[in-house]
């Protein structure tokens, strides 16, 4: 009998720890909407209505906090990611992917910035992580340019500039999802293969770890502090 009280007290402790993790991650996300990433974790704790200590049992650091806030999210983008580089049609995968990302930056205002900030330079892992990454949309974009729908022009550092430009639309009409798809729309269409175009200027120096200063908001991003 003692025996059997003492599991039912440690399951009721995991179910709890469960719970307050879960809305530290919901609160976590609700606040780097509204401040972005670099929030104060206090306001993260006071916002899922736990203590600071709780915070940190579960997420020791912010970066470990938003990787967890926002990681359904990286797996969506990692996966569609595999399944454009799967696509029979390499226009069609580059289409769907560019429209997978900016449905994320549309539905969740923190993600831009957790985009980068899952892949920090220190961490080995994730840096591998993030140049695997590089490595397969330029593989995917030099094979929808060699199918002849991607404008020979177009290159893979144009994505920074993609997610940068419909970013400030949907920090400036955050409820407006018929003006993000119609960006998006447009933008696509810009990048097609087209006789009439004329050449583009020399792309920008930008890759993804250049949108943390300019996301999420009229002052920007740094990346997330310990």
């Amino acid at each position: 009998m003692a025996e059997s009280s003492r599991i039912t007290a440690r399951d009721g402790v995991r179910a709890d720890a469960r719970r307050n993790r879960e809305r530290v991650l919901v609160a976590a996300r609700a606040v780097f909407a509204e401040h972005g990433i670099d929030a104060p974790m206090a306001t993260v704790a006071r916002r899922a209505g736990v203590g600071v200590a709780t915070l940190y049992r579960h997420f020791p650091t912010r970066d470990a906090l938003v990787r967890g806030a926002f990681a359904q999210q990286m797996e969506t983008c990692a996966r569609a990611l595999t399944e454009a580089l799967a696509a029979p049609d390499p226009w069609q995968g580059f289409q769907q992917l560019v429209e997978t990302v900016c449905a994320l930056q549309r539905e969740e205002r923190g993600f831009p910035a957790a985009f980068v900030a899952a892949f920090p330079e220190s961490t080995s892992e994730h840096a591998q992580s993030r140049q695997q990454a590089e490595r397969d949309f330029t593989t995917l974009v030099r094979r929808a340019q060699a199918s002849g729908a991607l404008r020979a022009d177009f290159h893979p550092s144009d994505l920074a500039v993609v997610l940068l430009a419909h970013c400030g639309l949907v920090t400036a009409l955050p409820d407006d999802g018929a003006a993000s798809r119609r960006l998006v729309a447009y933008l696509l269409q810009s990048f097609r293969t087209d006789p009439a175009n004329k050449p583009l200027p020399p792309p920008a120096a930008l890759t993804l770890r250049s949108l943390p200063m300019a996301t999420d908001g009229p002052q920007g991003q740094r990346p997330p502090r310990a």
